[in-house]
Parts: structure tokens; C-alpha cells; sequence
């Protein structure tokens, strides 16, 4: 963090939190500032913030593809039932491969 930037409250009140939890309400003993454990509070939430924001960003782009992907065709481009067969299966491995890599993703964050 900059030095001329404040950490934000949620993290003040964190570092109180961790602070009073290892030293006491009077901090009796305490060596390091209320600040330098927010600005690392602080610095955890960004992080969380932004993987938070890659995470939605990457629902909204899977729920995009999955609503193109789920339309159905336009009758007057698809009339031959073997090429529709073929488009809808390739429809759905593409559903298949956006799923398979959501799951992937999603399984890394939880670690």
C-alpha cells in the first residue's frame, strides 16, 4: 500500500480484531501498529476482491456462450436433419467443454 493511502475500515477493524485477539483490549505488549496490520488486511481483501472479479467476469462470459449455445437454430439456415444433428452435437460439446472448464476453474479457487 502506498504511504499516502489509508486502509480501508473492514480492515482497521480486522487488524483491531487480530490485534485484541493476541494481545488484549489494551494491546499491552504490542510492538507493531494498527496500521501496518491493516495495510495487510487491506491488501488480502484487494486480492480477494479481485479474484472475486475474475470469477464473475468468467460466470458472465460462461453464461453468455451457454445462452448463444443454447439458441436454437435459425430453421431457414439448418433445414437437412443430418446437419442439424451435427450442429446440436456440436453445440453440445461445446456446453460439455465450457462446463468441464468452469469445474476446473472453480476447483482451483477452493484450494
Amino acid at each position: 500500500m502506498s504511504a499516502d493511502a489509508q486502509p480501508d475500515k473492514l480492515a482497521i477493524r480486522t487488524a483491531e480484531e487480530i490485534l485484541k485477539t493476541i494481545y488484549g483490549d489494551d494491546f499491552a505488549g504490542c510492538t507493531v501498529s494498527l496500521d501496518k496490520i491493516a495495510d495487510i488486511a487491506a491488501e488480502a481483501l484487494r486480492q480477494d476482491r479481485a479474484q472475486t472479479h475474475e470469477l464473475l467476469d468468467l460466470y458472465e462470459k460462461l453464461v453468455e456462450a451457454l445462452d448463444l449455445l443454447s439458441t436454437p437454430p435459425d430453421p431457414s439456415k439448418v433445414s437437412d436433419p443430418s446437419e442439424l444433428r451435427t450442429l446440436l452435437g456440436e453445440r453440445l460439446d461445446a456446453i460439455h467443454a465450457l462446463t468441464t472448464k468452469t469445474k476446473e476453474t472453480t476447483a482451483r479457487v477452493k484450494r
